[in-house]
């Protein structure tokens, strides 16, 4: 099996290279070829240190942290938000959804509704969709014009540079899934009849822009790709292995914080409690 540092040398893009996702194999299990049941205990291990480090940075009310999730439909973010944090105290952990902006949000600039939602001090935050959107979204439904969508790139880097000389560690996942297994996750949804809420008959449409989606992601993921705010792109057909993947890289980004408990400013062996 990988060890985290294997993780995240195997799924880091490296700044300043050029992406494209069909380069990238969605089914890759190589870090650990003996399938599910090896990497159970492993996870379950990290999910309980992140628990334990998540309490860590909660208490010491000095780092911040921000986790980015993309995918198309069906691409696993929300089993991945449950199973990979789900031992995150509320007090200090946030999770964000980006739908389509409402009126308040359009007669802001686009990164407006964003930046109201980075962490606080302790707090780690987890983006369901983000800024993201803004150059891929409105790119392949044409909703901006290219010289609008280009310029954002830079924009998005400078604001997330802004975010980490402020304090905050950025993370960001490409949870990444082929059309096919896209596929049976649909057909899934509509066999299940407590599924069937999930699926959005309009989703098929978009369905039908794969290749250009693909594009976007690549573009995104190449522009806006740094050593502040690095990209990792998850292979993410098998659920348990991007499961395990994030959970080993958010792990040993919590881990290199060097973060500790904030010592009282009294003698806990000098108080007395009748």
């Amino acid at each position: 099996m990988f060890e985290t540092d294997d993780f995240i040398e195997h799924y880091r893009v490296r700044p300043g290279g050029e992406v494209t996702l069909s380069q990238w194999d969605p089914d890759d299990t190589s870090g650990c070829d003996s399938g599910q049941e090896q990497a159970l205990p492993r996870f379950e291990e990290l999910t309980r240190e992140l628990g334990e480090l998540q309490d860590v940075l909660y208490a010491g009310r000095d780092r911040k942290v921000l986790i980015v999730l993309q995918a198309m439909d069906t691409g696993g973010k929300d089993g991945t938000i449950r199973r990979v944090f789900q031992a995150m105290d509320p007090q200090g952990f946030r999770v964000v959804g980006f739908k389509q902006p409402n009126e308040e949000e359009r007669d802001h600039d686009y990164l407006w509704r964003v930046h109201r939602q980075v962490p606080r001090r302790g707090e780690m935050v987890i983006f369901n969709r983000s800024h993201y959107e803004d150059v891929v979204v409105v790119r392949v439904h044409r909703l901006v014009s290219p010289q609008v969508w280009r310029k954002r790139y830079d924009q998005l880097k400078d604001f997330e540079r802004m975010l980490h000389e402020e304090g905050v560690i950025i993370l960001k996942f490409f949870l990444h899934i082929s059309k096919r297994e896209q596929k049976a996750r649909l057909l899934a949804r509509l066999d299940d009849p407590k599924k069937r809420w999930k699926f959005n008959p309009n989703d098929l449409k978009d369905r039908k822009r794969w290749p250009e989606y693909m594009r976007a992601y690549s573009d995104a993921i190449s522009k806006t790709n740094s050593t502040w705010a690095p990209w990792y792109i998850i292979p993410a057909n098998h659920k348990w292995y991007s499961n395990l993947a994030v959970a080993a890289i958010v792990a040993n980004t919590l881990r290199s914080l060097n973060i500790r408990y904030p010592q009282p400013d009294y003698d806990a062996g000098a108080i007395e409690i009748d």
